[in-house]
């Protein structure tokens, strides 16, 4: 198959499931990696796709997606993340989740744990946790986006400020390649930036699919959180400014060896 072929190929491929690793496309056209890298250079310079840390996908692919869409995307890495972050919370711990899908995620996996104390600005993570044994759910009130029904204006930033917790939990949109991480909107950023000022841990989530993009709000950069949470090692250049900026980054299959208690 003629390069321009191929190209015209790949960019069948990764429009029609969004996203594409190398490996897969290599052994979809029976070559190396490396001519896969050869072939989607210059539809990468075109932007008619975006590079990610192993793969490609399509420019509008971290744009904001409907959120029910959201909770399905990347839903086993989430899932991982979610069970790291149950693992490190204990029953009795306080801490604050925002409504990312990830954290809907984290909700779930929470649901074992008993007497937490929780503050949300998501009916969704209010609702799958105050059911819980003895469990202390505070709801920021405020106007409700139609999308993912969380309140995000100033009475939600009022409302946690009064908290103090032992974690706090934010995922992100886009982690870019000077390892800053990023959100779509800047009422998303401006309530990361309040739960994360009201706690002892700060934790931030993000699977593979976010690393190496950009989006339009810079939410804090690599030395406010304590610890990274994500589902792939994160590649040579964001791991060393994450190792200067003294962020600690966790993965899920070494979870369980690296557990510290806090």
């Amino acid at each position: 198959m003629f390069s321009a072929q191929r190209q015209a190929e790949i960019l069948r491929i990764v429009r029609a499931s969004q996203t594409c690793t190398i490996s897969r496309l290599a052994e979809t056209f029976s070559v190396s990696d490396e001519t896969i890298r050869r072939n989607i250079g210059p539809l990468i310079a075109d932007g008619l796709l975006v590079k990610v840390h192993g793969g490609v996908m399509v420019p509008d692919y971290l744009d904001d997606a409907p959120y029910q869409r959201r909770i399905l995307e990347n839903r086993e890495a989430k899932q991982a993340i979610a069970a790291c972050v149950s693992q490190l919370v204990r029953d009795g711990d306080a801490l604050m989740l925002e409504g990312g899908s990830t954290c809907m995620h984290i909700a779930e996996a929470l649901r074992s744990h008993a007497r937490l104390t929780v503050v949300t600005n998501a009916v969704e993570v209010a609702r799958i946790l105050a059911p819980g044994s003895d469990n202390r759910v505070f709801m920021a009130g405020g106007q409700l986006r139609p999308d993912d029904a969380a309140a995000v204006d100033e009475s939600a930033l009022a409302f946690v400020r009064q908290f103090h917790v032992q974690f706090a939990v934010a995922s992100v949109t886009a982690v870019d390649v000077q390892g800053r991480f990023m959100d779509s909107l800047p009422a998303d950023a401006a309530f990361s930036q309040a739960i994360f000022a009201q706690a002892e841990r700060r934790i931030v989530v993000a699977d593979r699919t976010k690393f190496g993009h950009s989006a339009l709000v810079h939410a804090f950069g690599p030395d406010t959180p304590h610890m990274l949470i994500t589902d792939e090692e994160p590649a040579p250049a964001f791991a060393q400014v994450f190792a200067a900026a003294g962020l600690e980054v966790r993965l899920p299959a070494t979870f369980e060896k690296k557990q510290n208690a806090y």
